[in-house]
């Protein structure tokens, strides 16, 4: 447990004077909820909410090399990426484990924008200075402290955005950025999202982030949305089986053990942890995260509760809820092969406890039509 003094954004009295109810997480003070995590995950799927995320960190990785030394440092092809475009990635250490996942953008030819988890900022601003050749043209900006950060999320945040930037601005598509210089600094616009939903991402420099932040919750109300805390970003993100960083991603898990493949190039040149997956491509997985519904009336699965196969404990659940959209338990958990197929019946050992449960696949909750 760290004794160093929470930290706090830019937006931490508006979030006060809306009534948020305010936790610690990740090194922060950061508002869990407003009016409650259920009415707020339900603003999100039938209209639109905004969410603080000036907690994340944010940095500039730009120079003739830049490329090759982000595709040296991440799990995925930074080269596939055209100037605008945004992308999924890992890093992870030499044994092929996940020190963070981020979210990285091309914003010219010889910059990039990465957006890294609030946690991990300092653990992932070592990581790429220790990957630094002399040689290298590469320089490194940390604007984490300077930058603050909105996410609207929601069928309605299309409406939301036209009425803050106008009905001819470009609504960013997904996994994309658009970089505007204003009075006060640059701002990025990012289509990406961490709901399942239509949304996106927007920063600014933090001296103005009250100031857009009032307008983003008047407009998201007019919506019929609300400012929205924690709680339901960890709901909504649960249902679409996204990991959270921490609880599904771990320095002695790699990203094939997430069943985050798809995000590694493992056909392209070496890169930190490559060696490790490969050894394990080759030699198998011993263990998987996989979703797991609850199938009776149980209290809803929480983290480290013990996973049962038969009469054997195989596992711990990693992330686990009550779904607000689907009104049952759901969650995900580290399990051997042999627990791991689709279909297979478990159980969930709560407070002493088992209660069934089943492997399904992934994502929990799909949008009709």
């Amino acid at each position: 447990m760290s004794d160093a003094p929470l930290l706090r954004t830019p937006l931490y009295d508006s979030h006060l004077s809306l009534g948020g109810k305010v936790i610690p997480f990740a090194g922060w003070e950061m508002p869990v909820q407003y009016t409650g995590i259920v009415q707020e995950h339900h603003a999100v799927r039938k209209a639109v909410g905004v969410f603080d995320i000036s907690h994340m960190g944010q940095f500039i990785v730009s120079g003739t090399d830049a490329l090759a030394f982000l595709n040296r440092a991440l799990t995925n092809d930074v080269s596939k990426l055209e100037i605008g475009q945004g992308q999924y990635s890992l890093m992870l250490n030499a044994e092929g484990g996940v020190i963070d996942d981020l979210i990285l953008y091309r914003t010219t030819a010889k910059e990039f924008f990465l957006v890294v988890n609030a946690s991990m900022i300092a653990p992932d601003w070592t990581q790429l200075q220790s990957l630094l050749h002399e040689d290298e043209d590469v320089q490194m900006a940390n604007l984490s402290d300077a930058t603050a950060g909105l996410a609207v999320q929601g069928p309605k945040s299309r409406a939301v955005f036209e009425k803050i930037f106008g009905q001819e601005a470009p609504f960013p598509p997904h996994n994309t950025i658009f970089v505007a210089a204003g009075e006060s600094g640059f701002m990025w616009l990012c289509g990406t999202g961490y709901t399942g939903e239509e949304g996106f991402e927007f920063f600014m420099p933090a001296a103005t982030a009250t100031e857009w932040f009032e307008r983003f919750v008047t407009a998201v109300r007019e919506e019929g949305g609300q400012p929205c805390g924690l709680g339901a970003r960890d709901t909504l993100r649960l249902e679409m089986g996204y990991p959270l960083n921490g609880n599904d991603l771990f320095p002695d898990k790699t990203p094939l053990q997430a069943g985050l493949g798809f995000f590694v190039a493992l056909e392209k040149d070496d890169f930190v942890g490559k060696a490790a997956l490969m050894d394990q491509k080759a030699n198998g997985l011993p263990s998987r995260l996989v979703a797991f519904k609850m199938t009776g009336t149980a209290p809803p699965p929480r983290p480290h509760y013990p996973v049962w196969l038969g009469e054997k404990a195989v596992g711990e659940v990693a992330s686990g809820t009550q779904s607000p959209s689907l009104s049952c338990g759901i969650g995900m958990a580290y399990l051997p092969l042999e627990a791991a197929k689709i279909g297979t019946p478990i159980e969930i050992e709560i407070r002493g406890r088992k209660f069934p449960a089943e492997v399904v696949k992934k994502p929990f909750y799909r949008k009709e039509g």
